[in-house]
């Protein structure tokens, strides 16, 4: 046991001087004699550096990892190796709401592209363009037909069913109004209607949906800041029982009744948290 907290002091002092000195410290040393800037071992504060080394860090790392590294840190002040094995385990939770997160950018990013794809359609139809031809100019600037583009695009080339391809597009996360896109085509395709009309009505709907969804996500930003914020009460509790010098992990660590609490406080603030964020997840939905 005296080994591993011995491992994670290396290790951490390592990742410090790395951070400190960077891995590109000597050149850019080398760059401040050259421009005149200063003597060598002159460069930038070190507070700076440590800034400098941290934004790279974060670019590199993924936000799961950071999971194993509080683990080591909690290990090493703790004398133990259970904090660094749940960090580990919170990995895959944590790469999957990560995942999940840039699941929902991506589809808000997919939706405003086809609002875009609406709006630039028009316009083409207005210009005088054919829909066919239309379509292609306008899925060229917008981008909003996202992965299924080649199979719309060969569909307005060659006479195909367009309408069923925007179909198959619209099962795309975020891609939703590209069923109405393909009842404006099929309707105006049929019975002579116009485009360009049904296109305004149809950016207009997607718009102000976006804009209710916006509004509703702003409120229950509260309500989510207090969720998390109450989630967070239990660390600021231990580094108040820290500062009193009661030792707190040494109780939750290494006490029969300690672990136990640890067990049972853990679960519930793991429920609690799912509970509060779904609720709001729900609202969301709604």
């Amino acid at each position: 046991m005296g080994e591993v907290p011995s491992a994670a002091a290396a290790a951490c002092a390592g990742a410090a001087a790395w951070l400190l000195g960077g891995p590109y410290s000597g050149a850019r040393r080398a760059r401040l004699l050259l421009a005149g800037g200063g003597v060598v071992g002159s460069g930038p504060p070190a507070w700076e550096d440590l800034a400098l080394g941290l934004r790279r860090m974060r670019g590199r790392w993924r936000t799961e990892w950071w999971a194993p590294v509080v683990g080591l840190v909690l290990a090493v002040l703790g004398v133990s190796v259970l904090p660094l094995v749940v960090g580990a385990a919170g990995v895959p939770l944590l790469r999957r709401m990560r995942r999940a997160a840039e699941a929902r950018r991506a589809g808000e990013r997919r939706g405003d592209a086809v609002i875009a794809l609406c709006a630039a359609l028009a316009g083409e139809v207005r210009a005088g363009r054919q829909p066919g031809e239309a379509l292609r100019c306008a899925a060229r600037d917008s981008g909003g037909l996202g992965e299924a583009q080649a199979a719309v695009l060969a569909a307005a080339r060659f006479g195909g069913d367009v309408p069923e391809a925007l179909t198959d597009a619209a099962r795309q996360p975020g891609a939703g109004g590209l069923l109405g896109l393909a009842a404006c085509w099929r309707v105006a395709v049929d019975q002579g209607a116009g485009l360009a009309v049904g296109l305004d009505r149809l950016e207009g709907a997607l718009r102000a949906e976006r804009d209710q969804r916006a509004d509703l996500r702003a409120q229950l930003a509260g309500a989510r800041a207090t969720a998390v914020m109450l989630a967070g009460l239990p660390v600021l509790g231990l580094l108040l029982g820290a500062a009193l010098g009661a030792d707190p992990l040494h109780v939750l660590l290494h006490t029969g009744a300690g672990l136990g609490c640890l067990l049972v406080g853990g679960l519930l603030e793991g429920v609690g948290v799912w509970w509060a964020l779904r609720i709001v997840r729900s609202a969301e939905g709604t």
